[in-house]
């Protein structure tokens, strides 16, 4: 039985659209920096062990349980907790909210990047002083066309349907991000004194390992990294065909996301040290830092255009899977046609956002959401997955598709490891004021 909304053709349009979603700001803005701040190359390794960790027992029960349940967030939850509890099945809410709250600031962001696009094809942004460039949008009410433009793409692309649509653009712009942000990085390579920038990143600073908070800011990196949400990826599970072994695709999923992070840090650092500016994170980092960096480099105007580009490209993808979940759940809930459920989340994204464009309301509001709602909706939708829908039903669907079979180590390493892991994370992530 295929999901009312279509599905996925084949197993690299699943990849494409799950790393679609998975690559986003945090691989930019976040991965680089942390890299060079927690030991170089060491701290890879704690990283690698937890994307390993999470993208085969995370993504692969949010996968499995939407592909069960031939439908999302909501309707996994019923599953979930049928017979057993009407509040579990309610709950369920918590994490459909938790992309909700993410697609409503992460809309109001993309569209910053989308201003920056446009003053770098005319030039504005390398002829004003950056800083000043990115304060004239981040006032109260200071991007609503960037905003509204960016939801309005987002709608249109999932208007006219969803999973073949959702593939179809994720075949083009996650080859095309992977491309131009290779190019960046050979471009980058070439200036003088991005050596440091690669000794930052890379020479290994082992005693790191023995700090602690390498160790939590690795596996936060990680987590979040991944989208695992308890929503997002839940509804692309129910795009999948029976045929499709969901472990294989998980473990590719974490790969190139993986790879993703690498490419904007090889991209980003040696250029941030090649013109001898401190290295930072965040939306200083990609908004103020960045096209400073481009203002002095050799064709910068052009390179500028092919850094936002990719930007807005890893921003839309991932926000078509948090507007997806948002729009499936409506369907199923109030079975509705798919235009008006598009129509209504793209109504509420806006509708709410536009009280949030300043820098300090999208902030405090990406806070909350990321520190509190979607931790404990991953934690939620791990322990309803592999406790009480059971990790016996679950793993019939893991095997399907699969002609191993799951190892038999699959089991204790899900819910004995991974699942307290996320109730450490839910923890920890409030103890920091944030991990992700």
């Amino acid at each position: 039985m295929h999901h009312k909304n279509g599905s996925f053709t084949n197993s690299l349009g699943f990849i494409l659209s799950c790393v679609g979603s998975a690559v986003g700001l945090g691989n930019i803005w976040m991965f680089p920096y942390r890299l060079g701040q927690f030991g170089g190359s060491a701290f890879l390794v704690p990283y690698l062990l937890f994307i390993l960790l999470f993208g085969i027992t995370g993504l692969s029960a949010e996968f499995a349980i939407g592909r069960r349940a031939r439908t999302g967030t909501l309707g996994s939850y019923e599953l979930c907790w049928e017979g057993k509890s009407k509040i579990g099945q309610k709950m369920g809410w918590i994490p459909l909210m938790g992309s909700l709250g993410i697609a409503i600031g992460y809309s109001i962001i993309i569209g910053w990047v989308v201003r920056s696009l446009f003053g770098s094809v005319t030039g504005a942004i390398l002829t004003q002083d950056s800083a000043e460039y990115f304060s004239q949008a981040t006032g109260s009410f200071g991007s609503i066309p960037w905003h509204f433009i960016v939801i309005a793409v987002t709608m249109l692309l999932l208007i006219t349907g969803s999973a073949a649509m959702i593939e179809k653009a994720n075949k083009i712009m996650m080859p095309v991000f992977f491309i131009l942000f290779a190019i960046l990085a050979i471009r980058v390579f070439l200036l003088d004194g991005a050596l440091d920038g690669y000794k930052f990143l890379l020479v290994p600073r082992w005693e790191e390992l023995l700090n602690f908070n390498t160790w939590v800011m690795a596996m936060g990196q990680a987590f979040f990294s991944l989208s695992i949400t308890g929503s997002g990826m839940i509804v692309y599970g129910s795009y999948l065909n029976k045929n499709e072994n969901i472990l294989s695709a998980s473990v590719r999923t974490a790969g190139f996301d993986t790879l993703a992070a690498l490419l904007a840090a090889f991209a980003i650092m040696p250029a941030v040290f090649a013109f001898g500016i401190e290295p930072g994170s965040g939306p200083s980092l990609l908004f103020i830092t960045i096209p400073h960096i481009f203002k002095q480099m050799f064709a910068g105007q052009i390179f500028s255009v092919i850094f936002f580009i990719s930007v807005c490209f890893a921003g839309i993808t991932s926000l078509m899977n948090m507007f997806e979940a948002v729009i499936e759940s409506l369907q199923h809930k109030f079975n509705i046609n798919r235009k008006l459920a598009v129509l209504l989340c793209g109504i509420i994204c806006f509708g709410v956002g536009i009280f949030l464009e300043s820098e300090s309301s999208v902030g405090s509001w990406m806070d909350f959401i990321t520190i509190i709602i979607v931790p404990f909706g991953a934690l939620f939708g791990a322990f309803s997955i592999y406790y009480i829908f059971g990790f016996d039903k679950i793993k019939e669907e893991l095997n399907q598709g699969n002609e191993k079979g799951i190892p038999s180590w699959f089991g204790p390493l899900a819910k004995y490891i991974y699942v307290p892991l996320t109730v450490i994370v839910f923890i920890l992530g409030i103890i920091f004021k944030g991990i992700g």
